[in-house]
C-alpha cells in the first residue's frame, strides 16, 4: 500500500514540496527559491519553466531527505498563485512570461470590460470585482500588445495548471482558481458563454472546468524521467494556494476563518452559501460545495522585512534575523497605537477592499519624539488595520470568530496581539506551519480516494496554538486610529490617483 502524497506549492518567489507520510503524519519540506521580474512599475511576471525547473531540482533532493521511494507516492497535489495566466502553443509551449497575481499593468482592460458588459454583469455572474489583478484584464492586454504572437495562443491555464499539465500533459482548469474569469459562473461552476461572446473570447482556450480535489491524469513517463517521480502517479487538478493554506488551517465549514500571515496578507472566511459581497474576492473552495470569500492585501511580513532592511543597525546588516529580531524589540517597547503615528501599508497598491493600483505607503503622524520603534510597529498596525479593514464588511463573521493563522508572521507574538486588539478577534496560530502543503496533500488524497472527504483526511493534523484575545485597554485607542486611518485613505486618494507614475508600455 502507498502510504505517502506529495504536495507541490507555487509561491511567488519559491516553489515547495512537502512530502508526507500519511501513517505516521511525519512530513519533510524542501523549497527551492526564484525572483519575479518587475521590468516596469505596476508588472509583475514569472517565466513558467522557472516553476517547472526548480520542481525537478527540489523533489530529488525531497525524496533523499525523507528516504522514500517516489514509488510509495499515492497522489500528488498541486496549488499555486492566483491569477496567473500561463498562455502556451499547441505544442504547450509558454508564449510569455505569466503576469503574476500582483501584476495591475490591465487597467485599460478592465475599464473595456466595463464598458462592454458593466460591472454589474460581472458581479452577478462571477460574484468578483473586475479589477486588474484578475486573469481576464491581463490576458486582454497580452492580446492587445503582442498581436503577432498572441494568436499562436491555444491554451490559457493557471500556475498550478501549468505543472499540472508538465506533469502529466494534461490541460485542466480547477474550479478553485477559475475565479480569475469574470465569465466564470460562480454558483453552476460552469463559463457562461454568452458572457464570453460580448466580451470576444474564444472560451476553446480554456480547459474544461474540473473539481480541485479530482484525478487530472497521472505523471508521464517523459515527465517522471526529469522530476523523479513514477511514471502513473495519479495527479490532482489542483487549485489557489490560499484555499489550501485555508483546509490545512482546518477551515472546512462554514463560518470558520482563516488569517494569512506571509509576505502579503489576507483572510478567507468559509461559506456553504454562494454569497458574494462586493469589494471583496469570491471564489471555489478546494473542498466541495464551499466557498471562500477573501480580503487580499498586499502589506504583511514583506514590511517588516523593508523597513528592517532599510533602517537597520550597522551590526545587523549581513544578519536578517538579527534585523528582525531587533526590531521585534524596539517595536514592543512602543505603545499600543505607536503615539499616534499612523502608517498606510500601500507599498503596491491595494487589492480588497479598496481596490487601487495607485495607491501608496504613508506614515502620518512623525515628529522628533518618534523612534524606529515607532516606525516598526505603526508599520505592523497598518498591516492589521487593513486586515480590520476586510473583516469589517463581512456580514457572516461572527463577533466571537476565532481567526486561524497561517504563515511566518503567525510565530509573531506581538504581531499577533496587535491583529487580536485591532480586529476585536480571538487569533491563534496552527501549529504546523506548512497549513498550505497539508490542506494540497488532503485534496490529493481525496482525489484519489484515500480519504472520504476533507474532513477524515485532516482529521488530527490541525493543532491550533495558545489563542490572543484582545485586550480591554487598547480598544479605544485602537477605534480612533482605525476612524483617522479610513479617513486618512480617502482624503489622498485623489493625489495617490493624480501622482502616480504610468503603468502603460508593451511588450
Amino acid at each position: 500500500m502507498k502510504t505517502h502524497l506529495l504536495s507541490i506549492d507555487i509561491g511567488t518567489s519559491g516553489l515547495k514540496a512537502l512530502l508526507l507520510n500519511c501513517e505516521s503524519g511525519e512530513y519533510h519540506t524542501v523549497t527551492g527559491s526564484y525572483t519575479p521580474e518587475t521590468p516596469r512599475r505596476g508588472w509583475a511576471e514569472q517565466n513558467p519553466e522557472v516553476w517547472w525547473n526548480t520542481l525537478c531540482s527540489v523533489l530529488p533532493s525531497l525524496l533523499k531527505q525523507a528516504n522514500v521511494s517516489a514509488e510509495n507516492i499515492a497522489a500528488v497535489g498541486v496549488d499555486g498563485v492566483s491569477w496567473t495566466p500561463v498562455c502556451l502553443s499547441a505544442e504547450g509551449v509558454p508564449l510569455f512570461p505569466a503576469p503574476l497575481w500582483y501584476d495591475t499593468r490591465a487597467e485599460k482592460q478592465c475599464r473595456d470590460i466595463r464598458r462592454t458588459v458593466g460591472e454589474e454583469s460581472c458581479f452577478h455572474t462571477s460574484g468578483n470585482p473586475v479589477q486588474p489583478y484578475y486573469t481576464l484584464p491581463k490576458v486582454l492586454w497580452l492580446q492587445d500588445n503582442s498581436k503577432e504572437i498572441f494568436p499562436s495562443v491555444r491554451h490559457i491555464l493557471t500556475s498550478n495548471g501549468y505543472l499540472v499539465y508538465r506533469l502529466t500533459g494534461e490541460f485542466t482548469q480547477d474550479d478553485c482558481q477559475a475565479y480569475g474569469w469574470p465569465f466564470f459562473d460562480m454558483e453552476k461552476g460552469t463559463m457562461n458563454g454568452t458572457m464570453a461572446e460580448k466580451l470576444a473570447f474564444d472560451l476553446s482556450l480554456i480547459p474544461p472546468v474540473v473539481k480541485s480535489a479530482s484525478i487530472a491524469g497521472t505523471v508521464s513517463s517523459s515527465a517522471a524521467k526529469q522530476c523523479g517521480l513514477c511514471p502513473g502517479t495519479p495527479v490532482a487538478a489542483g487549485g489557489l494556494d490560499a484555499a489550501c493554506g485555508a483546509a490545512g488551517a482546518g477551515v472546512i465549514l462554514s463560518g470558520t476563518v482563516h488569517e494569512q500571515s506571509g509576505s502579503a496578507g489576507g483572510m478567507s472566511v468559509c461559506s456553504s452559501a454562494c454569497a458574494p459581497v462586493r469589494n471583496l474576492i469570491l471564489s471555489r473552495h478546494i473542498v466541495p460545495g464551499q466557498y471562500l470569500l477573501q480580503g487580499g492585501t498586499v502589506g504583511g511580513g514583506n514590511l517588516i522585512r523593508w523597513l528592517s532592511t532599510i533602517l537597520h543597525e550597522p551590526a545587523d546588516a549581513s544578519d536578517p534575523q538579527a534585523r528582525f529580531d531587533r526590531a521585534m524589540e524596539e517595536a514592543a517597547r512602543v505603545p499600543a497605537g505607536s503615539d499616534g503615528l499612523l502608517f498606510l501599508p500601500y507599498m503596491a497598491g491595494e487589492r480588497s477592499p479598496i481596490w487601487n493600483p495607485d495607491a501608496c505607503g504613508v506614515f502620518f503622524g512623525l515628529d522628533y519624539t518618534k523612534t524606529r520603534g515607532h516606525l516598526i510597529r505603526s508599520v505592523m498596525e497598518g498591516a492589521a488595520f487593513a486586515l480590520r479593514h476586510n473583516l469589517e464588511i463581512i456580514p457572516s463573521v461572527s463577533a466571537d470568530a476565532v481567526l486561524r493563522a497561517v504563515g511566518g508572521a503567525s510565530s509573531n507574538a506581538l504581531w499577533m496581539q496587535i491583529k487580536a486588539d485591532i480586529t476585536g478577534h480571538p487569533i491563534c496560530a496552527v501549529k504546523s506551519r506548512e497549513a498550505t502543503g497539508l490542506g494540497c496533500c488532503a485534496m490529493a488524497g481525496v482525489a484519489v480516494g484515500m480519504y472520504a472527504g476533507f474532513d477524515t483526511a485532516l482529521k488530527g493534523r490541525v493543532e491550533l496554538d495558545r489563542p490572543f484575545y484582545p485586550q480591554k485597554n487598547t480598544g479605544q485607542i485602537y477605534d480612533d486610529l482605525f476612524a483617522r486611518y479610513l479617513s486618512l485613505y480617502e482624503h489622498l486618494r485623489d493625489m495617490m490617483q493624480s501622482t502616480a507614475p504610468s503603468r502603460s508600455g508593451t511588450r
